[in-house]
């Protein structure tokens, strides 16, 4: 059985690269073709598939009572993604962050965040009505942001002049010009991201247990980690594709659909345990993660440069040596 989840987990990290492969080429694609920018289609398509195991992950656990893993997942996942991630892609290539996430994509991730610490710590939980809240703010952002995608995209209806297409090497190249398939490897792609992450998650967990590793210890690395390796397969290739936009919004994004909508909805089925000891504390990093996002970008200019990464990922590994040696 062990040689079993050993073999599924090479099949799921195979899975997770060659579907977020087709996964930032169909969204690019897409993008072009429909005129709308590849950072709406990263906050959009690309954030919310990455963000399903984080949905399903957070739902089912919330549905079966065990609210800490639920609360934790969104939490830890979101640590993850800005930190690691975004620390990860800007050493891949720097990272250009657009005047519309400065404007408006960041400050409302500060302010799920805020809302998320301020909810939490205010009754000890996450409750049905603090869902409705979060899932309403959502609605209004999504509302926003499509509202400028259309007028971005209304600007950019006029009459462009004829430009000579390169000539399609091959029947990939050709078929990659058309929008359905475009829309087919988009799904592909998004399938097998997901597939390909639940497989790493669950054998990674099976070949823990096997091995004698704790449950806490399982659920600070293996969920918050294995949750995030669609946004982190993605935002890298995207990063490493010169698909930066989409690469951004799609950790900004699934930061805002993790808070919004995962404990949104989760806490729709059952209240959300909030420990002012443990969550707080982990929320709070959360919160000024994004906050170090937003003052990286404005420090650099616009852009997530190198060394930005660099202090990401030191103050990533210094967060879990946080969580080892003072929590566990």
């Amino acid at each position: 059985m062990l040689y079993l989840w050993i073999f599924l987990i090479i099949v799921g990290f195979a899975l997770l690269v060659k579907g977020a492969d087709f996964f930032v080429d169909g969204a690019a694609g897409i993008a072009e073709k429909c005129r709308i920018s590849a950072l709406v289609i990263g906050l959009t398509i690309v954030a919310f598939g990455t963000s399903a195991p984080e949905l399903c992950v957070s739902v089912t656990s919330a549905i079966r009572g065990s609210t800490e893993i639920a609360i934790g997942n969104v939490v830890g996942s979101n640590i993850t993604n800005i930190l690691l991630i975004l620390g990860i892609s800007a050493l891949v290539r720097p990272l250009p962050v657009q005047r519309a996430s400065l404007a408006l994509d960041l400050p409302v991730l500060l302010l799920a965040s805020a809302l998320l610490v301020g909810l939490g710590a205010w009754g000890n939980a996450l409750s049905w009505w603090d869902g409705l809240i979060l899932i309403a703010v959502f609605t209004g952002y999504m509302v926003l942001l499509f509202r400028n995608a259309l007028k971005e995209r209304r600007t950019s209806a006029a009459p462009e002049a004829p430009r000579t297409e390169k000539p399609a090497h091959g029947k990939w190249m050709a078929m990659k010009q058309k929008t359905w398939f475009l829309i087919v490897l988009t799904l592909v792609g998004l399938g097998m991201v997901v597939g390909g992450g639940t497989l790493l998650v669950d054998g990674a967990r099976y070949v823990a247990k096997y091995f004698g590793v704790g449950e806490d210890i399982i659920g600070l690395t293996v969920v918050a980690l294995g949750t995030s390796l669609p946004e982190l397969v993605t935002s890298v290739v995207a990063a490493a594709k010169g698909e930066t936009d989409i690469a951004v919004g799609n950790i900004i994004g699934s930061n805002i659909f993790n808070i919004f909508l995962v404990a949104g909805v989760s806490s729709l089925f059952h209240p959300l345990a909030f420990s002012v000891s443990r969550n707080l504390v982990d929320a709070l990093v959360a919160l000024g993660a994004g906050a170090m996002l937003l003052l990286f970008a404005l420090a650099g200019k616009k852009k997530l440069a190198r060394w930005a990464g660099a202090v990401m990922l030191l103050c990533f590994l210094g967060y879990y040596v946080y969580l080892f040696l003072v929590r566990v």
